[in-house]
């Protein structure tokens, strides 16, 4: 029994070692558990909705009142034209817009029907799809409400910008480049830079001939070529097999894509920096790239439900961004103007990594 106690003292001693592998074993249940309890919702919450209403009457401030009065949908942005209503979705912000016809309260009054035309963005599709139910639902209620003394009936037309066949790879195309890339260049740097100082071969590659910023960038560029072949395949595979088209420019879309995959490799130089066995640097990947992105990113799950503390957790992963400009390009067909943001967080983001990389990382290991 003494032996054996002293068996398991020891499995502690290595553990404790290890600082990183005690954060992650006692950091990522608590982790997991709030974002899975806050960030995975199928629910749309706080949605800002466009108004186009010529009518101004009594029925159509009552529905929208209604509409604002549910916990889905928090503001009413009205709209002087219809024309306006592409450029209001361009610009973000919105998740759906209606608009309601001409005289609306004396149709409905006159013949019990009244049409209105619901306009989504289908570039998210389950996002579309809950919202467009969310304001189906109190519409009728509302109608429902009022035909205790006229028969109400209201009658609404949906209309998806974007997507209108619905199709959910021109959700999942972005969030999946997003992935891919991220994985590919920072996970498997750190991987690679980490496996060399678990075998002790880094320190011999250090003291070599060659400067050691030539070393690093040797061991980063078949993992940036492999990404460019990625990026082309999932390109040609979302053209030609998925149908899902280039609506906007492609010099844009690799340029940004570029900048994506320099801040990856940057970030898997961070990583090598802290991480000296293999294990602990997909530990550190896991928890710094897997579920950020899958949860928190929007590739799933639209930030905007989220908590305040993980929206603020979210404008801090790269992913996030990468996918908003995507989709800006390849599904809305916007230009530089629009993705302008993305651009300039991303490269601010690169230059952070990198010198934080640069400044941490040891030309001789300890």
């Amino acid at each position: 029994m003494r032996q054996f106690l002293a068996f398991i003292k020891k499995e502690f001693y290595h553990i404790s070692r290890d600082r990183w592998t005690v954060i992650i074993l006692l950091v990522m249940p608590i982790v997991m558990l709030v974002l899975f309890g806050y960030a995975i919702t199928t629910e749309v919450r706080n949605t800002v909705v466009g108004v186009y209403d010529p009518s101004r009457d009594g029925d159509t401030r009552g529905i929208v009142d209604k509409l604002m009065a549910s916990p889905y949908f928090k503001e009413a942005r009205y709209l002087s034209s219809p024309d306006e209503i592409e450029d209001a979705f361009k610009g973000g912000g919105l998740g759906l817009v209606l608009v309601f016809s001409e005289r609306f309260a004396e149709n409905m009054a006159r013949t019990g029907e009244a049409e209105i035309l619901i306009v989504a963005d289908g570039s998210d599709p389950n996002t579309a799809r809950t919202l467009v139910s969310y304001a189906t639902n109190i519409m009728a209620s509302y109608a429902a409400d009022e035909a205790a003394s006229v028969p109400y009936r209201i009658v609404p037309q949906i209309k998806l910008l974007y997507n209108p066949q619905m199709r959910g790879a021109y959700n999942f195309v972005p969030g999946v480049m997003g992935m891919i890339l991220i994985l590919i260049c920072a996970m498997m740097t750190s991987i690679s830079i980490a496996r060399e100082k678990e075998k002790g071969t880094m320190e011999v590659l250090l003291v070599s001939p060659m400067r050691p910023i030539l070393i690093l960038l040797a061991k980063v560029v078949p993992f940036f070529a492999i990404s460019l072949v990625n990026l082309a395949t999932i390109l040609l595979l979302s053209v030609f097999l998925l149908k899902v088209p280039i609506a906007g420019s492609l010099f844009w879309l690799i340029v940004v894509s570029l900048e994506y995959i320099f801040l990856a490799l940057a970030l898997g130089l961070l990583i090598s920096t802290v991480a000296n066995t293999q294990a602990a640097a997909l530990l550190i990947s896991g928890m710094a790239f897997m579920m950020p992105i899958v949860l928190l990113s929007g590739m799933m799950f639209p930030v905007e439900n989220m908590p305040l503390f993980l929206r603020i957790i979210s404008g801090a992963i790269p992913a996030r961004w990468y996918i908003l400009a995507v989709r800006k390009i390849m599904i809305e067909g916007l230009g530089f103007p629009s993705i302008a943001r993305e651009l300039a967080i991303l490269g601010g983001m690169t230059l952070l990594v990198l010198a934080a990389g640069l400044k941490n990382f040891k030309i001789r290991l300890e």
